[in-house]
């Protein structure tokens, strides 16, 4: 099995070899942290997660490293709008993000460097590009001179001629700073300090470092001068990511990352998530209301490259698909003592499909078509324990079950999810129950009577209506021969 990835920089999908055998050095650009986290910030995050977790499970060591933004104009903004300093602001949403992340499951990353604590090595890498002629001061600003770097554009597929003065994505399209600039086209390594503002020590005056030079100095400080992968949104391929390659491939003469790979952005209801349209998600407001398991499903139930759209009814498949997935996980804590794995506890998973899971996902981190096969071994374990309940025996020995739940559970181990306790089941289940939350015990009783009578009426439509109210409520109901139904929570 070789896994193969698409590499944005050489426009096609191609084997992974990392620089060397057995290890991956990663770099994923976070967050500027002016403001709390939204739902693209979330799909970033989690993805290359995911794709760190992957990794792993193949075998490889992966030293993972993603940045703080934590000097820009937007920290700056909010900063004099609160009359506090950046550093404030910049600490008040590191602090959430750990939350946020947290919450969503995602392991921490193994440096998060910040652009405050790699000023020297910034001010290093600028001194190097200017001696070497791709840099010049200007009014004591420092620009990176495009033109002098023949393969600029070589990641985004765009020419010098198509580009806009203002280049650097962080200005208007009337640049204030042209007057200073030998080529329109020249982005700041370092901006000259403005008064009132904050601004750091460096060979060409007070100042600040621009956006792409932080990234280009953190990468080297912390993974050095090539890396395996640099990862991030879509939006960064132009001009961040392409100004990280011109800068750092100009002051070494080596190749930035081997390999480039970029998430899709997220959609609402099929538009663009932004503030003006008001339909900007909040992240930690999103995972107040739903569980963060259904918002991990949710996100890696599309190809990490596709865009994501947001809507109630993918949000709604996400619940029942993690309804699935969660009563399979709980196989053993519910059934495990019934099937006596207390004496043979579940070890050893099955070779063929993790196999066939690997075969899948490493058609350039494949996760959706990876989720296909944790519901198979999830429906079959929902199988065997309704027939374990209901008729006291399985079809498969507890020994063969066991290899199927420690399967479930080493995949789901890659994708993060953790199934939580079961906390509620009709009295019927040979499981301890907790207080019912949520639809009442009454509520449900009443709806299974409503089916009852629509199926007695052949009405299927309106009995499968029912039965999909019930599981988006965490209900999971079971028919019997005879008619009679049973019924437990899910928690």
């Amino acid at each position: 099995m070789t896994l193969t990835v698409f590499n944005s920089l050489t426009h096609r999908q191609e084997p992974f070899t990392p620089l060397e055998a057995g290890k991956v050095r990663m770099y994923c650009c976070g967050i500027t942290v002016y403001d709390y986290c939204h739902l693209g910030h979330g799909r970033t995050c989690l993805v290359w997660d995911v794709v760190r977790r992957y990794l792993r499970w193949r075998g490889y060591e992966v030293r993972y490293v993603q940045n703080f933004t934590d000097i820009d104009d937007k920290i700056l903004k909010r900063a004099q709008t609160e009359g506090v300093s950046m550093e404030t602001i910049s600490e008040r949403f590191i602090e959430a993000y750990f939350e946020d992340m947290k919450r969503l499951g995602i392991e921490k990353a193994d440096a998060y460097p910040r652009a405050t604590h790699t000023l020297d090595g910034i001010k290093r890498l600028v001194s190097e590009l200017e001696s070497k002629g791709y840099a010049y001061p200007s009014q004591g600003d420092v620009y990176y001179s495009v033109r002098k770097f023949p393969e600029y554009g070589k990641l985004s597929g765009r020419k010098l001629e198509d580009l806009k003065a203002g280049a650097s994505g962080r200005v208007e399209e009337s640049d204030p700073d042209a007057v200073k600039k030998r080529d329109p086209f020249d982005f700041a390594l370092w901006k000259a300090a403005k008064p009132d503002e904050p601004s750091y020590e460096s060979p060409w005056g007070n100042g600040r470092p621009g956006w792409h030079i932080e990234c280009s100095a953190m990468v080297k400080e912390e993974l050095g001068e090539t890396i395996d992968i640099h990862v991030g949104g879509g939006d960064l391929m132009f001009p961040h990511h392409e100004n990280e390659i011109a800068q750092s491939e100009a002051a070494t003469g080596k190749p930035l990352a081997r390999y480039w790979l970029h998430n899709g952005m997220v959609k609402i209801e099929g538009e663009k998530m932004s503030k003006s349209l008001g339909n900007f998600v909040v992240l930690r407001d999103l995972l107040d209301r739903i569980d963060p398991m259904v918002v991990r499903l949710f996100i890696l139930q599309a190809h990490y490259r596709k865009p994501l759209d947001f809507t109630d009814e993918a949000l709604d498949a996400a619940k029942n698909g993690w309804n699935t997935l969660r009563e399979g996980l709980l196989f053993k804590e519910n059934f495990g003592k019934q099937l006596g794995w207390e004496e043979t506890p579940p070890q050893h998973s099955d070779e063929q499909i993790k196999q066939r899971f690997a075969e899948i996902v490493d058609d350039d981190f494949n996760f959706a078509g990876g989720l296909a096969i944790l519901f198979e071994l999830a429906k079959e374990l929902r199988k065997e324990g309704n027939l374990l309940v209901h008729q006291g025996e399985t079809e498969s020995s507890p020994e063969e079950l066991a290899v199927k739940w420690h399967t479930l559970a080493e995949l789901a181990e890659v994708f993060g999810f953790k199934a939580t306790k079961i906390r509620n089941l009709s009295a019927e289940f040979p499981i301890e129950a907790e207080p019912s939350v949520g639809i009442s015990d009454e509520d449900i009783e009443s709806l299974l009577e409503q089916r009852a009578e629509a199926r007695k009426a052949k009405n299927f439509a309106e009995a499968d209506r029912v039965r999909d109210e019930l599981q988006a409520q965490g209900i999971v109901i079971i028919d019997q021969p005879g008619g009679k139904t049973r019924w437990y929570r899910e928690g």
